[in-house]
């Protein structure tokens, strides 16, 4: 298992009513209590990228909140049909100075209630005859959770794996034991300033949906905007004292019943459902393992791992802010529970490559692949050009959404998506992804960004107005008249690895073109400390969550320290410029990336340091990241709790980090851990070429390491004890033992 044993107990059966017995595996990581949560935000999260719940109390009840990922309302915004809606009206209003009818087309006319994620509804049982809770635990190995009550009553739920069906099992339960479903109030008077970005449910117009019971089937039927509609249905049967319930939540766009949904469940039975829950997450736990001396950061990285298989799968949707988590409280999420593509859809890929979960990872890729065509439209029509620009935030289907326009509709977004494809490609070495969708999502990305930058008289190429995400906020100057070191950075990115999939594919035509254009930009701006600056002339002196200026850092490692001492410089003073700036307007996911920033510059004591206080600081007690300091420690001014993912990921891929960087394509193996970690061990975490490495340091010195070559070719890889360079050419399935 990915996750470790607990150290006292080597199993534990949990009874299913009188039919079946099935088995967990407790481990140190997971979360325990002795008590339910009494607000959503710090309920036992459960998932499977389809379908989720969470597991807390409200008043005397207990409520489980059921979300569906595809639970949208998808209706199009008015204000973008018009003719001003193009980023050369945008760019014309800045030359003027007039920036006012841009703010009021871009957020003021089009930030309303939809389009926007929705929630489902919630089952609530009446617990106050059953005593106080004694514990109440998720079972990480297993992604099932248990309560147990003084009475002696219990309760256990798990999200199937495989399908659209949650599963509750109670035992010990009074005679007056019932369920009951719980829609959300659509209908009620809302107040639009009632939570920060967030709005009353009443705002979207729908009729209140009916719930109906027949015998202990309850179905609860809800219509959206236009045709659309969704549908949650429970049923539960009764044996003397026991109780199996199955439920389902579906939606017009799923193209499935929710009433057959639960039928079918309760016909196959729990036993053979948990059977093939369990393949999976034996099989996804089996994906790779991490253990270090800190109990904090294990913990937090074995629940961070937890929750990205919840959140996504192969075929699912991609993570949005709140993923199948969606705010229970009587509002629309945070943000409208949107796909923010500025930062937060691509921080919470992360993990899946280092962490050997390229298949979750596939969600996000796979329906960026669906959305090209929507994307290429977008382009034309926003844009004026050819190639490919996707919105920095959008919805379910890949529509723009409203915001602040610099970073909503940046140009350079598409290249930072763009980099998880190349991403995918390096890590798994599939020439036939890289031919049939990482190649043509660059080379469009290329071919966009060729079209929108402009080539001055001393032959340089830049755009006329540049950002930086989020500096200056939504003001007319966040628009600089220079090339940003972000837009740099994405742009250098785009056209860098064009060329190199160009070259591996054979195509020296198209990848001189793309080098071409890159010998094109100019070189980074550099400030006064020798660190990176905004842009030319404007200094990184402010405390700010974005670290946007230092995207050639990381995640795109145009500047490495393994390029010479010029860029350790560049780096070491960019991090101690962050550090000087101090922490004040960070969010948790800024110390999430600053872990990763530092893994990559070697610096393992900062790195630990940063993680540690996202565990600490940042993170809700179920571990959900609440982006403000919960603790108001100081470690940020920012105290509020709205809950999004990008900040979870992104603290499992710091810790990856840390163990093993292939970035260059050069494998090496605890590159960033302190010193005072003298125990530390890893099993299949990947590297660039489809290379799955093991390895084990005791007492400080490196006792084991071994590469499986899944795809065969060159392994280039350090050795840990001479600090050599080996190079083998290696056959697929070999195992390479150092």
């Amino acid at each position: 298992m990915g996750i470790r044993k607990a150290a006292i107990i080597a199993g534990v059966f949990i009874a299913f009513s009188c039919t079946s017995r099935i088995e967990v595996e407790p481990s140190d990581s997971d979360l325990v209590f002795g008590d339910l949560a009494t607000v959503w935000d710090e309920a036992m999260p459960l998932g499977n990228a389809t379908v989720g719940e969470l597991v807390w109390q409200k008043g005397d009840k207990l409520r489980l909140s059921l979300d569906r990922i595809d639970l949208w309302d998808l209706r199009p915004i008015e204000a973008f049909q018009g003719e001003d809606y193009s980023f050369e009206w945008v760019k014309d209003h800045v030359r003027k100075g007039d920036y006012d009818p841009v703010v009021d087309l871009f957020e003021k006319k089009s930030y309303l209630a939809a389009p926007s994620k929705i929630p489902g509804a919630a089952l609530e049982v009446d617990i106050s005859s059953l005593g106080k809770v004694i514990e109440n635990r998720l079972f990480l190995n297993n992604a099932l959770c248990e309560v147990k009550w003084e009475s002696g009553a219990s309760m256990k739920t798990f999200v199937q794996a495989d399908g659209e069906v949650g599963w509750m099992f109670f035992e010990n339960i009074p005679e007056s034991f019932d369920i009951q479903l719980v829609p959300p109030e659509y209908q009620i008077k809302g107040d639009d300033e009632a939570g920060l970005g967030s709005s009353s449910l009443a705002l979207l117009g729908y009729p209140q949906g009916e719930v109906k019971r027949k015998g202990n089937l309850i179905t609860y039927h809800q219509r959206g905007w236009k045709d659309y509609f969704y549908d949650v249905a429970v049923d539960w049967k009764r044996h003397g004292n026991s109780v199996i319930a199955a439920w389902s939540v579906t939606s017009s766009l799923s193209g499935k019943d929710a009433v057959a949904e639960v039928a079918k469940a309760i016909s196959v039975g729990p036993s053979k459902a948990y059977k093939r829950h369990m393949e999976y997450w034996a099989s996804y736990w089996k994906g790779s393992s991490v253990t270090v001396p800190d109990a904090t950061i294990q913990r937090q990285y074995d629940r961070e791992m937890y929750k990205f298989a919840s959140a996504t799968r192969k075929d699912s949707y991609p993570i949005s802010l709140q993923s199948v988590w969606t705010a229970d409280d009587g509002f629309l999420p945070p943000w409208k529970g949107d796909y923010h593509n500025d930062l937060n859809t691509q921080l919470s890929y992360w993990p899946a490559y280092i962490g050997n979960h390229l298949d979750e990872g596939l969600g996000y890729l796979n329906t960026l692949w669906s959305q090209v065509g929507k994307y290429k439209e977008f382009t034309k029509k926003f844009f004026g050009k050819e190639g490919l620009a996707a919105p920095g935030y959008c919805t379910l289907e890949g529509d723009a959404m409203a915001g602040w326009v610099q970073y909503g509709f940046s140009p350079t977004t598409s290249a930072w998506l763009g980099q998880h494809f190349y991403l995918h490609w390096k890590y798994s070495a599939d020439k036939d992804f890289l031919k049939d969708r990482a190649y043509p999502f660059l080379r469009d990305v290329a071919i966009f960004l060729e079209q929108e930058t402009e080539v001055k008289p001393d032959g340089t190429r830049t755009f006329e107005y540049s950002s930086s995400p989020e500096i200056n906020d939504n003001r007319i100057d966040a628009f600089f008249p220079v090339i940003t070191n972000y837009d740099l950075a994405l742009t250098k990115f785009a056209f860098v690895a064009a060329a190199e999939m160009a070259d591996s594919l054979g195509l020296s035509e198209e990848a001189a073109r793309w080098k071409a254009d890159c010998g094109q930009l100019p070189e980074f701006a550099i400030d006064d400390d020798g660190g990176l600056a905004i842009a030319p002339g404007v200094s990184y002196n402010l405390s700010h969550r974005h670290f946007s200026h230092a995207m050639a850092i990381h995640p795109l490692g145009l500047l490495d320290i393994s390029q010479g001492p010029e860029q350790r410089k560049i780096i070491d003073a960019t991090l101690s410029r962050l550090h000087a700036n101090g922490p004040d307007w960070w969010c948790g996911y800024s110390y999430s990336w600053l872990a990763n920033m530092e893994a990559r510059a070697g610096h393992g004591v900062e790195a630990v340091e940063a993680l540690r206080t996202f565990a600490e600081c940042f993170v809700l007690r179920n571990s959900f990241h609440a982006n403000g300091d919960q603790t108001k420690s100081g470690k940020s001014l920012f105290t509020y709790r709205p809950f999004t993912l990008e900040g979870n990921f992104a603290y499992a891929a710091g810790l990856q980090e840390m163990l093993l960087q292939s970035h260059t394509g050069v494998i090496r193996v605890f590159p960033a851990v302190p010193e005072d970690w003298k125990d530390v061990c890893f099993n299949n975490l990947r590297a660039v070429g489809a290379f799955l490495v093991s390895a084990e340091m005791k007492g400080g010195e490196v006792t084991s390491l071994s590469v499986y070559s899944e795809k065969g070719g060159r392994l280039r890889i350090v050795s840990p004890a001479t600090g050599e360079l080996i190079e083998k050419d290696t056959e697929p399935g070999e195992i390479v033992k150092l």
